[in-house]
C-alpha cells in the first residue's frame, strides 16, 4: 500500500491484518517500485497524488520493467479523466476517497480472487493433457474410485507407491475433486531439499533470520494457504523437521523462522512416500506420533508391470502429448510393439514408459515397430530376450510370440497352472494373462489334465 498520509497508512494496515491479510506499507512511489522489483505482492493499493512521482506515473514505471502484479487506485482528487488513464494504464479498479473500510476490504477480496483464478487458468494450460491420470484397467479403476470417495473430506492421505507410478498425479486429483479446488496446490519434495533448507522451505524466514536471508520467504504452508500441500517422499524428511511438522499438523499455524509471531494456515496436507514407513518407525527414523498424524488414508498405486493393460492407453496419450508438444506428425504404434513395451518390466513404471514413448517417435522414420522398441529400452533390457529369441524361426514378430507363449508354459508349470499366482509371478493382471493364453493358443484345460499344450 503506498500513501505519503502516514495516518491513511496505519488505519488501513490495521484493517488489512485485522482481515487476515499482510501489508507492507511505504510512503513513496520510487521506494514501492524498488519493493515490487525486489518481492512478489498479490496485489497494490497506490495513492494517486503524492510528492514527487505520483501514483499513474509509478504504474507507467511497473508496466515498463514489467512487473505483474495487480494495481487499485485512491484517490482524493478523482475525475474522469485521471480514471481513465489509470485504467488505460493497468489499473484494475480506482477509488475515491474518503475511503469506506468495507468496501475497500470487498474490492481486495475480488481482486485477489480473480488473481487466484488467472493463476489457475494458467496453471491449467500448462498442464493440459500432462497430468491427465490414463486408465483402462480394474486396478487403477479401484484406485481412482478411492480417490473420488475420499477427495471431498478432509481425511489426509498418504499415497504410497513406487517412484514414478504417479503420485503427484492422484495428490492433485484428490485436490480438485475437494471443496479446495479454488485454493492452490502447493508441492514440495522432501527428498529434494538439503536438510537445512527444509524448514525455510516449509515455514518460511523472515529478512535477515539467517546468513544469505536477504528478503523475507514465504513458506509452503503460507502459500497453500485454503488449498492443499502435497509433501512427497515424506519418508526421507529428516527427523527434527518430523518433529515440527507435527506441531504444524496439531495446532494450525506456523512460525517463520526468524518470525515472533505465530501465523494461522488452513491447509489440507496430502503425502507419498516410495518406503515403507511401518519398518521406518520400528527401525526409528519415522516418528510415530507423526506417522498417525497422516496415514488416515493410506492409498496404495500399484506398478506399471501389476497394470499391463494400461499400457496401449498410456502409450497412445503419451504419443499424441509429444507429437503436439514438438508439433511433429503423428506415428502410428504397431501391435508388436505394443506387445514388446508390455514384457518390459518398467522399474521406472510411468515416468519411465513416457521417457521410452519420447524416445520411440526420436527413432521411428515411420510407424513404431517392435524392433524400433528393442532399440529404445535399456540396453539389458534388450539384450537379456535376445539370444533366447535366436533359437526360434521365422519373423520377429513370430519369435516374440514363441518365446512368450515358452516363458508362460514355464511359469505355468512352476506354479502348478494356478493362473492368480502365475500372473502375480509375470506381473500381469489375472485378466490380461487369460487373453494372452488365448491369443498364444495355450489350452488352459488341457494343461489341467496333463496333456501337452
Amino acid at each position: 500500500m503506498v500513501d505519503d498520509d502516514a495516518n491513511t497508512l496505519a488505519s488501513l494496515a490495521r484493517a488489512f491484518r485485522l482481515a487476515g491479510h499482510e501489508v507492507t506499507v511505504c510512503d513513496s512511489a520510487a521506494r514501492a517500485l524498488d519493493l515490487l522489483k525486489s518481492h512478489a505482492f498479490d496485489m497494490m493499493l497506490s495513492d494517486v497524488v503524492m510528492p514527487g512521482k505520483d501514483g499513474l506515473a509509478l504504474l507507467e514505471d511497473l508496466r515498463a520493467a514489467g512487473v505483474d502484479v495487480p494495481v487499485v487506485m485512491i484517490s482524493g482528487q478523482a475525475n474522469i479523466e485521471m480514471a481513465v488513464r489509470a485504467t488505460r494504464l493497468g489499473a484494475v479498479d480506482f477509488l475515491e476517497k474518503p475511503l469506506s473500510t468495507d468496501k475497500l476490504l470487498l474490492t481486495v477480496e475480488q481482486v485477489l480472487k480473480v488473481r487466484r483464478l488467472e493463476q489457475e487458468n494458467r496453471e491449467l494450460r500448462e498442464r493440459v493433457g500432462k497430468h491427465e491420470i490414463v486408465h483402462t484397467g480394474e486396478a487403477m479403476r479401484r484406485v481412482m474410485s478411492q480417490v473420488d470417495r475420499v477427495a471431498a473430506s478432509e481425511a489426509r492421505v498418504c499415497i504410497l507407491g513406487e517412484t514414478g507410478t504417479g503420485k503427484e498425479l492422484i495428490a492433485r486429483a484428490l485436490h480438485e475433486g475437494s471443496s479446495r479446488r479454488g485454493g492452490p496446490f502447493v508441492t514440495l519434495n522432501c527428498a529434494a531439499v538439503p536438510s537445512e533448507l527444509i524448514e525455510s522451505e516449509l515455514f518460511g524466514h523472515e529478512k535477515g533470520s539467517f546468513t544469505g536471508a536477504t528478503t523475507r520467504h514465504i513458506g509452503r504452508f503460507e502459500q497453500a494457504n485454503r488449498g492443499s500441500l502435497f509433501l512427497d517422499e515424506i519418508g526421507d524428511m529428516p527427523l527434527v523437521m518430523q518433529a515440527k511438522l507435527l506441531r504444524v499438523l496439531e495446532e494450525g499455524q506456523v512460525e517463520r523462522i526468524g518470525g515472533d509471531r505465530p501465523i494461522p494456515v488452513d491447509v489440507r496436507v496430502i503425502v507419498a512416500t516410495h518406503r515403507n514407513l511401518d519398518e521406518l518407525v520400528k527401525k526409528g527414523s519415522f516418528r510415530q506420533d507423526l506417522y498417525h498424524r497422516v496415514y488416515v488414508y493410506p492409498l496404495m498405486l500399484p506398478p506399471l508391470r501389476e497394470r499391463v493393460g494400461d499400457i496401449p492407453a498410456l502409450v497412445a496419450h503419451f504419443a499424441a502429448q509429444v507429437a503436439a508438444q514438438n508439433a511433429w506428425k503423428p506415428k502410428p504404434i504397431l501391435p508388436d510393439a505394443l506387445a514388446a513395451l508390455e514384457r518390459y518390466s518398467w522399474p521406472g513404471n510411468v515416468r519411465e514408459l513416457r521417457n521410452v514413448v519420447e524416445r520411440l517417435l526420436l527413432l521411428a522414420d515411420g510407424p513404431v515397430d517392435a524392433e524400433t522398441v528393442r532399440m529404445a529400452l535399456p540396453a539389458a533390457a534388450s539384450s537379456g530376450g535376445g539370444s533366447d529369441l535366436l533359437r526360434f524361426e521365422g519373423t520377429l514378430a513370430h519369435r516374440v510370440d514363441a518365446f512368450e507363449r515358452e516363458m508362460i508354459l514355464g511359469e505355468l508349470k512352476r506354479q502348478s497352472y494356478r493362473m492368480t499366482d502365475t500372473a502375480k509371478a509375470l506381473g500381469l493382471e489375472r485378466s490380461h494373462l487369460y487373453k494372452k493364453c488365448q491369443a498364444l493358443g495355450i489350452d488352459l484345460r488341457a494343461m489341467r489334465r496333463g496333456e501337452d499344450a
